[in-house]
C-alpha cells in the first residue's frame, strides 16, 4: 500500500517565496521613480553647466564634484568625514537616551508634564545658530558643543513623539492591567511604551534628518576639523567643487541614518508595518 505524500509543506514554501519575490518587487517599484528624478536633475545640472560654459568656482558639473571627492579623500575628506560622523553618532544616541527618557518622565506626572513641556517648546524657539558660538565658547572647540547641538536639534521629536504614543494607549488595557494587579512599572512596560513605539520611530526618523545639520552648526561655530571646517576652509578659496563634495557626503550621513532607523523600526516594530499595508 503506497504511502500519500502531503503537498501542504511544498505549496507552503511556494507561497512564501512568492510573497518575498512579490515584496521585492514591490520595493524596486517604489524606488525607481525617486531614483529616475535623481537621475534626471544630474543629468539637467551636469549638461546645463557644459552648456552655458558655467564656471567651475560658481557651479561644478556633477562629474568634477565626484573627481574632487575622489582626489581629496586621503587628504581632507576622509578625517573630515569621521569626525563629523563621530559627532552625529554620539549626539544622536544620546538625544535617544535624552528624548525617551524626557517623554517617560512626562508621562509619569502630569504636573511635571505641565510644568515643562512649556518650556520644552519656548527652547525649540531658540535659533540653534546663536547657540553654537555660546558653546564654543564655554566649551572649546572640541568635539563636546558639536554633540550638544545635535542633541539639543534632535532630542525634541523624540520627546514629542514619544509622549504622545504614550498618550494614546487604550485605557482599557491599562484598567485591564489594574485589574490584574499590574504595578506601574508593569503597565508602561508591557502596555504603553510597546504602543507607543511606532509613534516614537516616526520622531527619531525626523531626528536622523537633522543630526548633521546640528553637527555641521557647530563647526561653522568653532572646529579645527570636520566637513562643517571643511566647507569653511573651502568657501573663500573659490573651490566650489570641494563645498559640493561636503555637502554630498553629508547627505550620505543623513541618508544612511534614515534607512538604519527604519531598518531598527522594521526589526523592533514589525506591526506597524503590518498595519500599514
Amino acid at each position: 500500500m503506497s504511502e500519500s505524500v502531503d503537498p501542504t509543506p511544498n505549496a507552503t514554501a511556494i507561497a512564501t517565496k512568492r510573497g518575498r519575490s512579490s515584496a521585492v518587487g514591490g520595493r524596486l517599484r517604489q524606488a525607481w521613480p525617486p531614483v529616475l528624478v535623481l537621475v534626471g536633475v544630474i543629468l539637467a545640472w551636469e549638461l546645463a553647466v557644459r552648456y552655458f560654459e558655467v564656471k567651475n568656482y560658481i557651479l561644478p558639473t556633477p562629474s568634477s564634484v565626484i573627481v574632487t571627492l575622489f582626489d581629496r579623500w586621503d587628504s581632507s575628506l576622509q578625517s573630515a568625514t569621521f569626525v563629523t560622523l563621530s559627532e552625529v553618532a554620539i549626539g544622536f544616541a544620546l538625544s535617544l537616551v535624552t528624548g525617551i527618557g524626557i517623554a517617560a518622565l512626562l508621562h509619569s506626572s502630569h504636573h511635571a508634564q505641565r510644568a515643562v513641556y512649556p518650556l520644552l517648546i519656548g527652547s525649540q524657539t531658540i535659533p540653534i545658530v546663536v547657540i553654537g558660538p555660546i558653546l564654543a565658547i564655554i566649551f572649546g572647540y572640541n568635539i563636546l558643543p558639536k554633540v550638544i547641538l545635535v542633541t539639543l536639534i534632535c532630542f525634541f521629536p523624540i520627546v514629542v513623539t514619544t509622549l504622545d504614543g504614550l498618550a494614546s494607549v487604550d485605557p482599557q488595557l491599562k484598567r485591564m492591567m489594574r485589574t490584574l494587579y499590574g504595578t506601574r512599572w508593569s503597565i508602561f512596560r508591557r502596555i504603553e511604551f510597546p504602543a507607543a513605539l511606532p509613534s516614537m520611530f516616526s520622531g527619531i526618523r525626523v531626528a536622523a534628518t537633522y543630526a548633521a545639520i546640528g553637527a555641521v552648526f557647530g563647526e561653522y561655530a568653532g572646529s579645527s576639523d570636520g566637513l562643517g571646517y571643511v566647507m569653511i576652509q573651502a568657501t573663500p578659496q573659490l573651490k566650489t567643487s570641494v563645498v559640493f563634495s561636503a555637502i554630498l557626503l553629508l547627505t550620505l550621513i543623513s541618508v544612511c541614518l534614515f534607512l538604519l532607523v527604519s531598518l531598527a523600526e522594521r526589526l523592533l516594530v514589525p506591526w506597524a508595518r503590518e498595519g500599514k499595508k
